[in-house]
């Protein structure tokens, strides 16, 4: 089992206000738009792990309400778990990780996010739970 491929595993919460504005993040380390989060730490469950990134690069404090997709950059071998989420308090503003946080229209999530990061929010305010892969930017056909 030595050659068994090491995956890492992250969180991401799609945070919808009533409003149905997205909450967003332009990360510090490459300017890209994303939804907040990150890697999940050992030891904290799911919903523990999005309620800390959230609340780490956007200061919004979230309830989190179901598992929205499962997604998987081939390249890099990170399985996202993405969780829809609303907020319950705290004030969205920059971070260390985040230069930038604004709430999104789904149009602006489509016009600012690369494929592989709008699709995980567009799932998210949709019915369902998908499950895709990407190569980090865009989707794979049939992933």
């Amino acid at each position: 089992m030595a050659d068994t491929p090491k995956h890492s595993v992250s969180v991401a919460g799609i945070v919808v206000r009533d409003d149905g504005r997205i909450l967003a993040v332009q990360r510090r380390d490459n300017a890209h738009w994303e939804p907040p989060g990150g890697v999940l730490e050992l030891g904290e469950t799911f919903e523990e792990g999005v309620r800390r990134e959230v609340a780490e690069e956007t200061g919004v404090d979230v309830r989190v309400e179901r598992l929205t997709g499962a997604y998987k950059n081939i390249p890099r071998g990170i399985v996202a778990l993405v969780f829809r989420c609303s907020p319950t308090g705290g004030d969205a503003g920059e971070s260390d990780e985040a230069q930038r946080v604004r709430w999104l229209t789904p149009t602006e999530v489509e016009q600012l996010m690369d494929p592989a990061y709008a699709v995980r929010v567009l799932d998210a305010i949709g019915d369902g739970t998908a499950s895709r892969a990407h190569d980090g930017v865009q989707l794979i056909p049939g992933g």
